[in-house]
């Protein structure tokens, strides 16, 4: 990966946002690959797809960019229309992020993450106040992607405040959340709100104990569930089995950091 935007490809644009868009998607372009098969090069849709920007001619997979003249990935992206999103979801059909993030003094990547499909649950995508009616597009309602929602493994980057990740590593992050394809509705849920206790526990080894210390917060989300801890170790046993936490005696875990 080359980190530098090819300025070249911007100078016939004025307008700051345009320039942004042409340089962002052009490195994406040149330098990215699919982070689940590992094609070395993406395609990009022709006809302004509006809820992707790129796919994989050979598994399919459908990315949506995200780019942000920043120094970190923050906490929220703003999306398109909020009913658009909302439907994607509930059908199952949201696009895999990328994230991007550039020095514009350098016209340089410094972050660049992908966020898989199958993190993506309605509560994570926050509606935006409607436009106004003197707007051009009065009373079109976007979103907010609340990325603070994603769990820490849902997170994967290519590239890190300036450090290219191998392909290796990335390809083995995102192999780790394939199982999450096949969960759907308040399963799903339960596993990313499980991983979010995880990550907020401030330390790599961690006990039982630490996790039930959640349990209040899951029983408010989960008011019918009359067996939040059962639960618990339920959703600690599927992690453990998927090899994102390591269990190391009765009651005892550890987080995995590739």
């Amino acid at each position: 990966m080359n980190l530098k935007f090819n300025t070249d490809k911007a100078k016939n644009y004025k307008n700051n946002s345009q320039i942004a868009r042409v340089l962002t998607e052009d490195w994406v372009k040149s330098n990215s690959y699919c982070p689940n098969c590992g094609e070395i090069h993406l395609q990009q849709f022709t006809n302004n797809k509006p809820v992707a920007d790129f796919y994989c001619i050979r598994c399919k997979n459908e990315y949506e960019l995200k780019s942000k003249r920043s120094n970190s990935i923050g906490k929220k992206i703003a999306d398109g229309a909020y009913s658009t999103m909302i439907e994607r979801i509930n059908s199952n059909t949201p696009p895999n992020f990328f994230i991007l993030t550039y020095d514009r003094t350098k016209w340089e990547v410094n972050n660049f993450i992908i966020i898989p499909k199958h993190y993506f649950v309605s509560d994570m995508i926050e509606k935006r106040k409607a436009l106004s009616q003197n707007a051009k597009r009065a009373g079109w309602i976007g979103c907010n992607v609340d990325i603070t929602k994603v769990p820490n493994n849902g997170k994967i980057y290519l590239i890190k405040d300036s450090k290219i990740i191998s392909k290796e590593t990335v390809l083995e992050k995102w192999q780790r959340t394939e199982f999450l394809k096949n969960k759907k509705g308040v399963s799903k849920g339960w596993i990313l709100d499980v991983m979010n206790c995880v990550d907020a526990i401030k330390k790599d080894s961690f006990t039982l104990k630490d996790v039930y210390q959640f349990e209040d917060i899951l029983k408010t989300k989960y008011p019918e569930n009359n067996f939040i801890k059962d639960k618990i170790r339920q959703q600690l046993q599927l992690l453990r089995d998927k090899g994102l936490i390591e269990f190391k005696s009765r009651g005892h875990y550890k987080k995995i950091n590739l």
